[in-house]
């Protein structure tokens, strides 16, 4: 019995350590839109500063996302509403990670604030949603 306790203390010293090593990992490397605002400004001669590569990224997905919206039939706008949300929720994540291993206090404030907006977004846009869904219910006479 001991020796199972211990073992089991042992790989879990071990997984504890692994994930510290992957939070340091993942705070020196650089992400895919860093590296990508790198590799333009490298193979541009240092014409196009990141910054602005990564926010003609930003304007591009504000174009994709708009078509996207307005070509759907407003039959299927409650299920894409309802899809959005639950993608949307996917920046909790990012929002908690931010909190929790953040070197600075800016980060975790910026993170709680993160946090914050996008669950009134994920709520609201749940509750609108079921309100959508409401209008289609057959009313009781």
């Amino acid at each position: 019995m001991d020796q199972t306790l211990q073992k089991a203390l042992d790989q879990l010293d071990q997984a504890s350590a692994a994930v510290r090593l992957a939070v340091q990992n993942m705070a020196t490397a650089p992400g895919g839109a860093e590296a990508a605002g790198d590799a333009a400004h490298a193979l541009s001669g240092g014409a196009i500063d990141p910054f602005v590569f990564r926010f003609a990224i930003f304007v591009l997905a504000i174009f994709v996302g708009y078509y996207v919206v307005w070509s759907v039939t407003p039959a299927l706008h409650t299920p894409l509403m309802a899809v959005t949300n639950a993608i949307s929720s996917v920046i909790v994540v990012g929002a908690l990670l931010a909190v929790g291993i953040a070197a600075s206090g800016i980060a975790a404030g910026f993170g709680f604030v993160a946090l914050m907006l996008v669950s009134v977004n994920i709520f609201g846009g749940f509750l609108v949603t079921q309100r959508m869904l409401a209008m289609y219910k057959k009313k009781d006479k």
